[in-house]
């Protein structure tokens, strides 16, 4: 393998020449620049990053935090954020931490151990104490983290009364809520803004609501539960595509059929979604202009030190499928 000093001998300058060249510091002759381009291009040389992040005190690396690489939305939020990096010359590292705290902290310390420029983090575990120890740029996607961190997110609340509304602009009479964790602040906005919907119907009761935790097999049992409970439940508002998966099989399993026994709608608006069958009625995020959105304001932040702490938030859009009963409209 090259080294600098080859370079250096074919191109007939000095090794700190090539530094400057490598590191585009200092003046360099035109023609210099020129052969050591051609040397480096010659020996094929690939500049040792660790050394060139020292000197510039940058490495050019952004890592992105996921709590469930199993849940199809945050592939195709990583998608986004890998475009937008590698767009600008970053190198994308992804970490899945199954939103465990120890898992969270032993990346963060690592990360910025190895110098990595900034960090994109959906979590809802870290606490105020430990993002205080973080001495990089941070941008939180998908779910806030405080008020002193630049966030991306979409309208859960009025998103989730949306879906609510057109539910009952169908005929549902009684209609039910598939939750995600009570610890996610996503999810609970979600849960918001089906209460505020429902809360005043004379058919509400709290057992309308159970947890589903956003994964596949709590949603199955919880929709069984809930349909066990409530038979006369003829709509269900499910808090994301993945659970409202497993609620579709839980109305299979009861001979429950959709739509036309129960209208279903649910939130995200992932390519699994357009699979299901019935397809999926679902209120959807702009899950790619989030995730580029994120990796800019955070691109930004490592380039442009004074930039001012921002938020996003992006509006849903209901995608009607085969899940809910076909409206007049």
């Amino acid at each position: 393998m090259a080294t600098i000093k080859d370079v250096a001998k074919l191109a007939e300058v000095s090794t700190a020449t090539v530094s400057r060249v490598l590191n585009e510091n200092g003046y360099v002759h035109e023609e210099t620049k020129n052969r050591v381009a051609k040397a480096i291009k010659q020996l094929n040389y690939k500049p040792n990053d660790v050394a060139r992040s020292l000197f510039k005190g940058r490495s050019k690396m952004i890592a992105l935090f996921i709590p469930d690489i199993m849940n199809p939305f945050f592939p195709e939020l990583a998608r986004a954020v890998e475009d937008m990096t590698k767009n600008h010359d970053f190198t994308f590292i992804l970490c899945n931490t199954d939103d465990d705290i120890e898992k969270e902290t032993a990346y963060i310390d690592a990360l910025q151990q190895k110098s990595v420029d900034g960090l994109i983090i959906v979590s809802s575990t870290l606490t105020p104490e430990q993002l205080h120890h973080i001495q990089i740029p941070v941008v939180a996607l998908d779910r806030k983290l405080n008020n002193g961190i630049a966030s991306v997110t979409v309208n859960n609340r009025e998103g989730s009364r949306q879906a609510v509304q057109y539910l009952k602009s169908l005929g549902c009479k009684k209609i039910a809520h598939v939750a995600g964790p009570e610890h996610v602040d996503n999810a609970n906005e979600r849960r918001r803004g089906y209460l505020d919907e429902v809360q005043n119907e004379d058919w509400f009761r709290l057992s309308l609501v159970e947890h589903g935790e956003y994964h596949y097999d709590a949603a199955k049992q919880a929709t069984i539960n809930l349909l066990k409970r409530h038979p006369d439940i003829d709509g269900l508002f499910v808090g994301n595509d993945l659970m409202a998966v497993g609620a579709l099989k839980a109305a299979e399993s009861l001979g429950i059929n959709v739509p036309s026994d129960l209208s279903m709608i649910a939130f995200d608006g992932i390519t699994l979604g357009e699979t299901t069958s019935p397809s999926l009625t679902t209120m959807a995020q702009p899950i790619y202009q989030i995730g580029a959105k994120a990796a800019e304001m955070l691109i930004k932040q490592i380039e442009e030190e004074d930039t001012l702490t921002q938020s996003e938030e992006f509006s849903v859009q209901l995608i009607k499928r085969e899940s809910t009963r076909r409206d007049e409209a």
